[in-house]
Protein backbone atom coordinates (compact mmCIF):
# COMPACT_ATOMS: atom_id res chain seq x y z
CA UNK A 1 0.00 0.00 0.00
CA UNK A 2 1.01 3.23 -0.69
CA UNK A 3 1.87 5.39 1.78
CA UNK A 4 1.23 8.98 -0.15
CA UNK A 5 -1.43 7.78 -1.77
CA UNK A 6 -3.84 10.81 -3.22
CA UNK A 7 -1.15 13.45 -1.64
CA UNK A 8 0.15 16.27 -3.52
CA UNK A 9 3.99 17.41 -2.41
CA UNK A 10 5.61 20.32 -4.09
CA UNK A 11 9.50 19.80 -3.48
CA UNK A 12 11.85 23.32 -4.26
CA UNK A 13 14.85 22.48 -5.60
CA UNK A 14 13.87 19.14 -6.40
CA UNK A 15 16.34 18.65 -9.53
CA UNK A 16 19.56 17.26 -8.10
CA UNK A 17 20.88 15.68 -4.44
CA UNK A 18 18.45 15.51 -1.96
CA UNK A 19 15.43 16.91 -3.27
CA UNK A 20 15.69 14.65 -6.53
CA UNK A 21 15.95 11.58 -4.01
CA UNK A 22 13.00 12.72 -2.08
CA UNK A 23 10.60 14.16 -5.22
CA UNK A 24 11.46 10.26 -6.70
CA UNK A 25 10.55 8.58 -3.57
CA UNK A 26 7.36 10.27 -3.16
CA UNK A 27 6.35 9.70 -6.67
CA UNK A 28 7.24 5.62 -6.30
CA UNK A 29 4.99 6.11 -2.89
CA UNK A 30 2.33 7.48 -4.59
CA UNK A 31 2.05 11.18 -4.34
CA UNK A 32 1.74 13.69 -7.26
CA UNK A 33 5.31 15.68 -7.74
CA UNK A 34 5.70 18.66 -8.52
CA UNK A 35 9.92 19.83 -8.50
CA UNK A 36 10.72 23.44 -9.01
CA UNK A 37 14.37 24.12 -10.53
CA UNK A 38 16.55 27.05 -11.31
CA UNK A 39 19.17 26.56 -13.88
CA UNK A 40 18.95 22.43 -13.84
CA UNK A 41 16.53 22.19 -17.04
CA UNK A 42 18.79 19.24 -18.11
CA UNK A 43 18.29 17.03 -15.38
CA UNK A 44 14.90 18.52 -13.99
CA UNK A 45 13.55 16.88 -17.52
CA UNK A 46 14.48 13.42 -17.04
CA UNK A 47 12.42 13.62 -13.50
CA UNK A 48 9.65 14.94 -16.20
CA UNK A 49 10.03 11.27 -18.02
CA UNK A 50 9.06 9.91 -15.15
CA UNK A 51 6.04 11.78 -14.38
CA UNK A 52 7.24 14.15 -12.13
CA UNK A 53 5.50 17.87 -13.14
CA UNK A 54 8.70 20.78 -13.40
CA UNK A 55 8.57 24.22 -12.80
CA UNK A 56 11.09 26.98 -13.67
CA UNK A 57 11.51 29.35 -10.14
CA UNK A 58 13.90 31.09 -8.57
CA UNK A 59 12.86 30.86 -4.92
CA UNK A 60 14.92 33.68 -3.96
CA UNK A 61 12.10 35.93 -5.79
CA UNK A 62 8.53 35.85 -4.18
CA UNK A 63 6.89 36.32 -7.65
CA UNK A 64 8.86 32.95 -8.85
CA UNK A 65 7.59 31.55 -5.66
CA UNK A 66 4.44 32.48 -6.37
CA UNK A 67 3.79 31.32 -10.10
CA UNK A 68 5.41 27.65 -8.99
CA UNK A 69 2.53 27.52 -6.47
CA UNK A 70 -0.21 28.71 -9.40
CA UNK A 71 1.52 25.92 -11.10
CA UNK A 72 0.49 23.26 -8.81
CA UNK A 73 -3.08 24.91 -7.89
CA UNK A 74 -3.33 24.35 -12.38
CA UNK A 75 -2.07 20.77 -12.34
CA UNK A 76 -3.50 19.45 -9.32
CA UNK A 77 -5.55 21.83 -7.44
CA UNK A 78 -4.74 20.79 -4.27
CA UNK A 79 -1.42 20.83 -2.04
CA UNK A 80 -1.01 18.68 1.49
CA UNK A 81 3.20 18.42 1.50
CA UNK A 82 5.57 21.35 0.53
CA UNK A 83 9.55 20.47 0.86
CA UNK A 84 11.60 23.47 1.95
CA UNK A 85 14.82 21.79 -0.20
CA UNK A 86 16.37 24.66 -2.52
CA UNK A 87 19.51 25.97 -0.62
CA UNK A 88 23.17 26.62 -1.30
CA UNK A 89 26.63 26.53 0.42
CA UNK A 90 28.79 28.88 0.19
CA UNK A 91 31.94 28.42 2.33
CA UNK A 92 34.18 30.83 3.26
CA UNK A 93 36.90 31.60 6.20
CA UNK A 94 35.06 33.80 8.74
CA UNK A 95 37.72 36.86 8.21
CA UNK A 96 37.26 36.35 4.80
CA UNK A 97 33.64 37.49 4.57
CA UNK A 98 32.11 37.92 1.05
CA UNK A 99 28.51 40.01 1.51
CA UNK A 100 27.55 39.16 -1.95
CA UNK A 101 28.00 35.52 -0.84
CA UNK A 102 26.41 35.27 2.24
CA UNK A 103 23.45 37.43 1.08
CA UNK A 104 22.90 34.71 -1.76
CA UNK A 105 22.66 32.45 1.18
CA UNK A 106 20.63 33.90 3.23
CA UNK A 107 18.31 34.97 0.23
CA UNK A 108 18.26 31.10 -1.03
CA UNK A 109 18.10 29.21 2.40
CA UNK A 110 16.32 31.35 4.82
CA UNK A 111 14.30 33.86 2.09
CA UNK A 112 13.25 30.74 -0.04
CA UNK A 113 11.70 28.92 2.84
CA UNK A 114 9.46 32.03 4.07
CA UNK A 115 8.53 32.72 0.18
CA UNK A 116 7.90 29.05 -0.37
CA UNK A 117 6.16 28.74 2.74
CA UNK A 118 3.89 31.81 2.83
CA UNK A 119 2.52 31.23 -0.97
CA UNK A 120 1.83 27.77 -0.32
CA UNK A 121 0.06 27.95 3.06
CA UNK A 122 -3.48 28.65 2.06
CA UNK A 123 -3.69 25.57 0.09
CA UNK A 124 -1.93 23.29 2.94
CA UNK A 125 -4.74 24.77 5.63
CA UNK A 126 -7.39 23.26 3.51
CA UNK A 127 -5.22 19.73 3.37
CA UNK A 128 -4.46 20.27 6.98
CA UNK A 129 -1.04 19.87 5.46
CA UNK A 130 2.74 19.15 6.24
CA UNK A 131 5.83 21.11 5.69
CA UNK A 132 9.06 19.94 6.09
CA UNK A 133 12.11 22.02 5.62
CA UNK A 134 15.81 20.26 5.21
CA UNK A 135 18.21 21.91 7.40
CA UNK A 136 21.62 20.61 8.27
CA UNK A 137 23.64 19.54 10.85
CA UNK A 138 25.51 22.13 10.56
CA UNK A 139 22.70 24.46 12.34
CA UNK A 140 23.21 22.63 15.77
CA UNK A 141 27.03 22.61 16.00
CA UNK A 142 29.48 21.94 13.29
CA UNK A 143 33.23 20.39 12.49
CA UNK A 144 34.10 21.65 8.88
CA UNK A 145 35.78 24.91 8.54
CA UNK A 146 34.83 27.93 6.37
CA UNK A 147 30.73 26.81 7.03
CA UNK A 148 30.07 29.55 9.96
CA UNK A 149 27.88 31.36 7.49
CA UNK A 150 26.14 28.36 5.98
CA UNK A 151 25.69 27.18 9.57
CA UNK A 152 24.06 30.34 10.60
CA UNK A 153 21.37 30.18 7.41
CA UNK A 154 20.84 26.53 8.61
CA UNK A 155 20.38 27.19 12.32
CA UNK A 156 17.61 30.09 11.26
CA UNK A 157 15.42 27.35 8.74
CA UNK A 158 15.44 25.33 12.22
CA UNK A 159 14.09 28.19 13.99
CA UNK A 160 11.74 28.73 11.35
CA UNK A 161 10.49 25.43 11.79
CA UNK A 162 9.89 25.64 15.68
CA UNK A 163 8.11 29.09 15.20
CA UNK A 164 5.88 27.55 12.24
CA UNK A 165 4.80 24.49 13.77
CA UNK A 166 3.88 26.60 16.73
CA UNK A 167 1.68 29.80 14.36
CA UNK A 168 0.12 27.24 11.98
CA UNK A 169 -1.02 24.50 14.66
CA UNK A 170 -4.31 26.16 14.84
CA UNK A 171 -4.73 25.43 11.10
CA UNK A 172 -3.80 22.17 11.34
CA UNK A 173 -0.88 22.71 9.49
CA UNK A 174 2.30 20.39 10.76
CA UNK A 175 5.77 21.73 10.17
CA UNK A 176 9.32 19.78 11.05
CA UNK A 177 12.65 19.42 9.86
CA UNK A 178 15.45 17.01 8.81
CA UNK A 179 18.98 18.10 9.49
CA UNK A 180 21.25 16.18 7.41
CA UNK A 181 24.98 15.73 8.02
CA UNK A 182 27.71 14.80 5.10
CA UNK A 183 25.41 13.64 2.29
CA UNK A 184 27.35 13.06 -1.21
CA UNK A 185 25.79 15.02 -3.32
CA UNK A 186 26.97 17.95 -5.83
CA UNK A 187 26.28 20.49 -2.99
CA UNK A 188 28.31 19.16 -0.61
CA UNK A 189 31.39 17.98 -3.48
CA UNK A 190 31.36 20.26 -6.21
CA UNK A 191 34.04 22.92 -4.70
CA UNK A 192 36.51 19.94 -3.54
CA UNK A 193 38.75 18.33 -5.41
CA UNK A 194 38.28 14.01 -5.50
CA UNK A 195 41.16 13.81 -2.93
CA UNK A 196 39.37 16.54 -0.28
CA UNK A 197 36.05 14.86 -0.96
CA UNK A 198 37.46 11.29 -0.01
CA UNK A 199 39.21 12.62 3.33
CA UNK A 200 35.90 13.92 3.99
CA UNK A 201 34.60 9.96 3.74
CA UNK A 202 37.40 8.54 5.41
CA UNK A 203 37.22 11.08 8.23
CA UNK A 204 33.28 10.29 8.45
CA UNK A 205 33.66 6.75 8.63
CA UNK A 206 35.59 7.23 11.80
CA UNK A 207 33.47 10.12 13.09
CA UNK A 208 29.99 8.52 12.86
CA UNK A 209 28.95 5.92 15.47
CA UNK A 210 27.87 4.14 12.26
CA UNK A 211 30.81 4.04 10.49
CA UNK A 212 29.80 5.98 6.86
CA UNK A 213 29.12 8.82 5.44
CA UNK A 214 25.50 9.92 4.35
CA UNK A 215 23.70 8.81 1.01
CA UNK A 216 20.53 10.40 -0.13
CA UNK A 217 18.18 7.46 0.30
CA UNK A 218 19.02 8.01 3.83
CA UNK A 219 17.32 11.61 3.74
CA UNK A 220 14.45 10.52 1.91
CA UNK A 221 13.20 7.75 3.61
CA UNK A 222 12.91 10.18 6.64
CA UNK A 223 11.10 12.71 4.35
CA UNK A 224 8.45 10.51 3.47
CA UNK A 225 7.84 8.99 7.07
CA UNK A 226 7.17 13.03 7.62
CA UNK A 227 5.15 13.75 4.92
CA UNK A 228 2.73 11.01 5.51
CA UNK A 229 0.25 9.71 8.14
CA UNK A 230 2.30 7.85 10.48
CA UNK A 231 4.15 10.89 11.39
CA UNK A 232 0.77 12.99 12.48
CA UNK A 233 1.44 13.70 16.43
CA UNK A 234 4.67 15.16 15.43
CA UNK A 235 5.27 19.06 15.10
CA UNK A 236 8.05 21.56 15.80
CA UNK A 237 11.07 18.66 15.96
CA UNK A 238 14.33 18.81 14.26
CA UNK A 239 15.13 15.29 12.79
CA UNK A 240 19.06 14.80 13.10
CA UNK A 241 19.70 12.49 10.41
CA UNK A 242 24.03 12.10 10.33
CA UNK A 243 25.07 8.95 11.17
CA UNK A 244 25.98 9.78 15.11
CA UNK A 245 27.95 12.15 14.24
CA UNK A 246 31.00 12.13 17.25
CA UNK A 247 32.73 15.23 17.07
CA UNK A 248 30.55 18.55 17.28
CA UNK A 249 31.41 21.22 19.51
CA UNK A 250 27.82 21.10 20.60
CA UNK A 251 26.80 17.92 19.31
CA UNK A 252 28.75 15.26 21.02
CA UNK A 253 27.93 11.40 21.65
Amino acid sequence: MSRLGGKVALITGGSKGIGREIAIRFKEEGAGVVITYNSSREMALTLEKGGIKIVKCDVTKRNEVKGAIEFVKKEFGRLDILVNNAGIMLNMPFEDFDENKVRKMIDTNIMGVIYSTLESLEMLKKSHGKIINIASNAGIGTAFSNTTFYSMTKASVINLTKRMAFDFSKYGVRVNSIAPGWIETDLTTYARTPEETERIKNFLEKSTTIGRYGKVDDISKVAVFLASDESDYINGQVLLVDGGRTDYLAHSI
